[in-house]
């Protein structure tokens, strides 16, 4: 006969097999190769590809492989896309892991692919607007249109992985030639016209962060510029320069006196000097500059034909980006009023000093080349491919 401490025994150990099973079979326990192959079985991994597919996700490049599915990378391209094209990139940002990891247990736990990886995806009401879209338009068969939607979709999706922990986002939107201001949750606080680069000099694609907002900047022209250009224009009129108030900066970054020059031995090969226009309203970027961090000396700034943003043609400058409400961008950017609404109006013939602002957070702005987006309305807007760039890489 059995004593009461043996039956007390077999049960505490009954008890602690049954412990450690379920902790074998927890989620949260299992390492990542454990939740790959209990999610790579059954139906449950073609459920997530269709999930994914109808947020314009290429299913195709998730396939099974000797029978395992890529689920963390396709979870990652669900919530944080992959880098659109990109003329300069500052600096991929890593994914929330732990977000990823959350998701997939969840999913072993049993949760809906709806619920679960609905989670993943961007909050922003225009990425969401997208998505509607997108899904309607493959139902229409329109599949030309759906590719663009698609391509936005990603972009988006990078944006949420590059603007982490961003309290504001900028987007310039160069192929429909306008700016877009969000908070970090994608709503939108601004939005512009801007002016762009023309099809000989295109507007690159950027991702990075602005630095500070320089009131009164100085125009430093870029070399090409002053060779192509302002060159020429000096050799054929000697005032060329005074009456544009241009100094000559020699090697040593000292203005020089014009006449000291001489002009006729300068040429595209030989070229020890840079331009610089002084400071005012007739100064080529207007009173205000938006310093981004790139290599290509591009910018966001004010311009002195604000005239420009009533044209059809909006194409028009040698690449970077004029904006059409320079004192709300720069106050947007702050996070604070930084100037008064009457910056731009003030009499400023006068040449004054410039003053850099440095932003005391980073703000994330993006140069793309959307083919499509949504209005605050959730409307579909589609723009023409200025640039004849085709169709972009997805």
């Amino acid at each position: 006969m059995p004593t009461a401490l043996s039956k007390f025994k077999y049960i505490l150990l009954v008890v602690l097999i049954a412990l450690v099973q379920s902790c074998g079979t927890n989620p949260v326990e299992m390492s990542k190769e454990e939740i790959v192959k209990a999610l790579s079985a059954g139906n449950t991994y073609k459920e997530m590809l269709s999930f994914a597919a109808q947020a314009g996700v290429n299913p195709e490049k998730f396939v099974l492989k000797e029978g395992r599915a890529p689920i963390f990378e396709l979870l990652e391209e669900v919530a944080y896309g992959h880098k659109p094209s990109l003329k300069y990139l500052e600096k991929k940002v890593a994914a929330d892991t732990s977000l990823l990891r959350t998701v997939a247990e969840s999913l072993v736990n049993g949760e809906s692919i709806e619920k679960a990886m609905l989670g993943l995806e961007p909050v922003y009401p225009v990425y969401q607007n997208l998505k509607i879209h997108y899904n309607r338009l493959l139902n229409e068969k329109k599949s030309d249109s759906a590719a663009l939607v698609s391509e936005s979709l990603n972009a988006y999706r990078w944006i949420r992985r590059q603007s982490q922990n961003a309290p504001r986002i900028v987007l310039v939107n160069v192929r429909g030639a306008y700016l877009t201001g969000m908070d970090s949750t994608g709503r939108e606080i601004l939005t512009m016209k801007t002016i762009v680069g023309k099809n000989d000099t295109p507007t690159p694609t950027i991702d990075t962060y602005a630095t500070s907002i320089v009131t009164h900047p100085y125009w430093n022209v870029p070399k090409s510029i002053a060779i192509k250009e302002i060159l020429p224009k000096v050799l054929a009129n000697s005032s060329y320069l005074s009456k544009n108030k241009i100094e000559i900066i020699d090697g040593k970054g000292q203005v020089i006196d014009p006449d000291e020059v001489n002009w006729e031995e300068l040429s595209k090969d030989h070229f020890p000097y840079r331009f610089r226009q002084e400071t005012g309203e007739d100064n080529s970027l207007g009173l205000l500059k938006v310093e981004i961090k790139n290599p290509l000396a591009i910018y966001l700034h004010d311009t002195n034909a604000r005239y420009l943003f009533n044209t059809a043609n909006r194409f028009r400058s040698h690449g970077c980006v004029r904006v059409q409400q320079p004192t709300e961008l720069a106050n947007f950017m702050a996070g604070e009023k930084l100037l008064t609404s009457d910056f731009l109006t003030e009499p400023d013939r006068l040449t004054r000093p410039p003053k850099w602002n440095k932003l005391k957070q980073r703000i994330p702005v993006f140069l793309l080349y959307l083919g499509a987006d949504c209005n605050e309305k959730g409307d579909i807007l589609y723009f023409d491919d200025v640039y004849k760039k085709g169709a972009a890489s997805a």
